[in-house]
């Protein structure tokens, strides 16, 4: 039988001052703790932060998806 599932995409910003891998895990950690049966992150832009020349942070914005949860 297929599979009858339902997801949801949401878009996440994490955010880090050490590297884009690590705002992204940043930002899934924290979905994390509160969505279950988180699927797919796909990574759909990145950006820093500059302060006086200097890159200051990193952010990677990131579409998420969870599948909804079935009442059985």
């Amino acid at each position: 039988m297929a599979d009858n599932s339902v997801y949801r995409v949401t878009e996440l910003i994490g955010v880090s001052s050490k590297s884009w891998e690590d705002a992204a895990q940043n930002a899934i950690e924290t979905a994390a703790r509160t969505l279950e049966d988180l699927r797919i992150a796909e990574v759909v832009k990145l950006d820093v932060t500059i302060d006086k020349g200097k890159v200051t942070g990193y952010r990677a914005r990131l579409n998420v998806s969870f599948k909804y949860r079935s009442e059985s």
